[in-house]
């Protein structure tokens, strides 16, 4: 037969062991997904150093971080459910936003474009204008935006039995430039123009013009969510704490960059990467994170008229045809830094 103490210990334990799991409940960290725009490398680092150094911890929040690459596109993801904030260019964001996706950016991560053209010395193009009667390498899939909007601008067309500019749908390689297919291609400054010059190519044989330097950059990188997310406070909490761990991961990598490629090299599971391209690759991103006025993740207004005002350049075929409304969001920026 029990004894009267020994019941008495038992239904302790189990109401003490009852309190335990409620509590463990009622702490539980809050699950988020993010989906980046490509795959894992430096250009992501502040998201997986937060994630490392147990940032996103201190939150309470449990990040799942999903790599992206040439068949994924963000806004698909984040429509269809699988992604709670997606990494996007605003381009691509205002664009599918037209369509019917209700994206909004709640943060802008990048201050300033890494796009360029890269082109080769011996093709004699000097300056824009150039550009006419060449063939230039395009990426696609939401990044050619900004490119269009460029040559309309310059009045040149890309479409049509006899273009002024022939486009070459360029695959996420540097081929067309090293087997001369195109005089020019699309290029990161923290990515792509690298991979020409370890392809042999010096930096003495090549011309670039960065989008930045000719009033046609559109804003890179930022944050976004839907409409519905925004919709619900708990979510908007979720994504202010998010925000603010992922700030400290950007400012960590600024500050330990050996440490923070160390960490991206880790989380790549295709073991591509290597320790020499994406030290280059931080210390180019990080330039790009230069220049808030507000601080770290601060939608500049006057960015953000100049992206729109690229996009709806007139033309055969502007990006956008109107006026976005409710594309954007302070909301989140300041639950997140109190501005």
């Amino acid at each position: 037969m029990r004894s009267k103490f020994k019941t008495t210990v038992l239904t302790g334990m189990a109401g003490a062991l009852a309190l335990v799991g409620a509590s463990s409940a009622a702490f539980a960290a809050d699950d988020l997904t993010l989906q980046l725009k490509w795959v894992t490398q430096a250009q992501f680092a502040g998201y997986y150093v937060a994630k490392d150094k147990g940032f996103y911890d201190e939150e309470d929040l449990d990040v799942t971080i999903k790599a992206g690459g040439p068949d994924i596109n963000p806004s698909q993801v984040i429509a269809g459910g699988g992604a709670d904030v997606v990494v996007d260019w605003m381009p691509s964001a205002l664009a599918t936003r037209e369509k019917g996706v209700p994206l909004v950016n709640i943060a802008q991560v990048y201050q300033k474009s890494g796009m360029m053209l890269t082109c080769r010395k011996d093709s004699g193009i000097t300056k824009p204008e150039d550009f006419k009667g060449h063939t230039l390498g395009v990426w696609f899939g939401g990044n050619e935006y900004p490119f269009l909007s460029w040559m309309s601008t310059l009045g040149f067309s890309t479409e049509g039995s006899n273009p002024d500019v022939t486009v070459l749908k360029q695959g996420f390689n540097v081929d067309p430039i090293l087997q001369n297919q195109a005089s020019c291609i699309s290029t990161m400054t923290y990515n792509e123009y690298w991979q020409i010059i370890d392809a042999g190519i010096p930096a003495s044989d090549l011309t670039v013009f960065k989008y930045q330097d000719y009033g046609v950059a559109t804003l890179e990188d930022g944050l976004y969510a839907t409409e519905a997310t925004l919709a619900d406070p708990a979510m908007v909490d979720k994504l202010a704490r998010f925000l603010k761990a992922s700030a400290k991961g950007w400012a960590y990598a600024a500050e330990h960059p050996e440490e923070a490629v160390e960490i991206v090299l880790a989380n790549d599971a295709t073991g591509a990467q290597t320790e020499e391209h994406q030290a280059r690759m931080l210390s180019e991103v990080n330039k790009l994170l230069e220049g808030s006025k507000k601080g770290f993740g601060y939608l500049d207004p006057e960015a953000y008229a100049r992206t729109v005002k690229v996009l709806m350049q007139p033309g055969s075929a502007p990006i956008i045809s109107k006026e976005p409304e409710g594309a954007t969001t302070d909301v989140v920026w300041k639950a997140a830094f109190g501005g």
